[in-house]
């Protein structure tokens, strides 16, 4: 229950370039920010871990899209993709995991956003050029930037909470960061989560961001303490 109260909280928030914590990721997020734009190359792929953050820099890559004026399109499944997607911005999560079938469609689409100046982005587990994808379209998404995005080393995280509460216009002490780190899930999804429900805690009692704060709603949505 607890961990689908606070991944509840992260799909209540769009993701955007703006609440992603980018951390070693900075190059590729203003990379996909530029691509968003319809400036840069032909296409980006992306690979990393999952919890990494491919996801949230996919999705906010099309919003960042729609708000330039462009047309955007996101497939969390591969499988689902049609070769006629009419959209200026193309986004396609796990593309690794495309079985024959949905290879065939996304090279066809992936030449035609090309051959309309679009951009088409694509994140899989591991690099391109590891996948089994059919070669033709393996050769295609090499054609364009490839980053691997990197997960927050523990080292970086509170920083990164700090920048990420900010933006929040949040002000949080270093006492809180160490008992959340010390006592919450450390992956960074998880991480934003719980300082978005804290925030909204906060604002609900009238009560500024405290360890015992932090404590008390951690035991009311049961999570460890």
């Amino acid at each position: 229950m607890a961990e689908q109260l606070v991944f509840v909280l992260v799909d209540n928030e769009p993701p955007t370039f703006a609440n992603f914590v980018a951390g070693p990721n900075a190059e590729a997020m203003a990379a996909l920010a530029q691509a968003a734009r319809g400036d840069g190359g032909d296409g980006i792929a992306l690979w990393g871990a999952e919890g990494a953050g491919k996801t949230h820099l996919l999705r906010a890559f099309a919003a960042a899209a729609v708000s330039a004026g462009r047309t955007a399109y996101y497939a969390a499944d591969p499988a689902g993709v049609e070769a006629n997607v009419d959209a200026q911005c193309v986004a396609v999560d796990d593309i690794d995991r495309a079985d024959a079938a949905a290879q065939s469609r996304l090279f066809t689409l992936f030449n035609a956003v090309r051959a309309r100046g679009g951009r088409f982005l694509a994140a899989s587990r591991v690099p391109a050029a590891s996948t089994r994808l059919r070669d033709d379209l393996r050769t295609r998404l090499a054609w364009g930037l490839t980053f691997e995005i990197r997960t927050l080393s523990d080292a970086d995280k509170p920083a990164a909470l700090i920048v990420h509460a900010r933006q929040r216009g949040i002000d949080l002490g270093d006492d809180v960061i160490a008992y959340l780190l010390a006592h919450g899930r450390r992956d960074m999804r998880s991480l934003t989560a719980t300082l978005a429900a804290l925030d909204r805690y906060s604002l609900s009692t009238r009560r500024a961001i405290t360890v015992p704060l932090l404590r008390e709603w951690m035991a009311s949505s049961q999570l460890p303490l």
